[in-house]
């Protein structure tokens, strides 16, 4: 058994004609580590991307947000097309009503509405209202073209304007479409009556100017 020296150490062997310092080993690059040049190109290469991306993001957000216009757009359109039909489709059954609710009005004016009649004609008259059915026409109010249709003409001392002076038939509407303007008998103002009220309007002379351009007393 070789008994240690004390005070020695085994040292690693150098070859012959080489400097201590070639015997240290030499520390090994970190992984991972790259020269600054290739650091700066990274980063260059790497913001390039990320503009591209928001680029890319910002294009694809325009996009989104005008199929969302588009959407919005179309579902209002198919709403309003969807009404229209709707009123449309109503007006037409309720145009083929009509003769039905002016025998109604003809029975009630002459009290012939009564018993079982009267109670279907009503309710008649209420399902139509309930479906927007709205009638008008009136004695006494003026004149429209646009919802009166004139079937009878007549001159009158009383009226200023032409005026409804009765309803042969009365009009109907749904909302603001008309489906069948009020029939009616109209008169005008009597020709000439205009002139004749002017004349008679001309201002008498007052008493105090009679009795000065009256003879004077001798």
């Amino acid at each position: 058994m070789t008994e240690e020296t004390p005070g020695f150490e085994e040292k690693p062997d150098v070859p012959s004609g080489a400097t201590p310092d070639d015997a240290a080993p030499k520390a090994a690059p970190a992984p991972g580590a790259a020269p600054a040049g290739d650091s700066s190109a990274q980063l260059a290469g790497l913001t390039a991307q990320l503009d591209q991306v928001r680029t890319a993001l910002g294009e694809r957000t325009t996009d989104l947000q005008r199929l969302q216009a588009e959407y919005q757009n179309y579902r209002r359109r198919v709403e309003r097309d969807r009404i229209t039909v709707r009123e449309i489709a109503i007006a037409n059954l309720l145009t083929e009503l009509l003769p039905v609710l002016d025998d109604i009005g003809r029975a009630r004016e002459h009290g012939e509405l009564v018993g079982g009649f009267k109670s279907v004609a009503e309710s008649l008259e209420t399902v139509a209202a309930k479906m927007g059915l709205q009638q008008f026409g009136k004695e006494g109010e003026p004149f429209d073209p646009t919802i009166h249709e004139a079937l009878m003409h007549s001159y009158a001392p009383d009226v200023t304007e032409t005026t409804c002076v009765a309803i042969l038939q009365p009009g109907y509407r749904i909302g603001e479409r008309t489906i069948r303007p009020a029939r009616v008998a109209v008169a005008e103002p009597q020709p000439g009556a205009t002139a004749v009220k002017a004349e008679g309007t001309e201002e008498a002379p007052a008493a105090g100017d009679e009795k000065d351009n009256g003879p004077e007393e001798g």
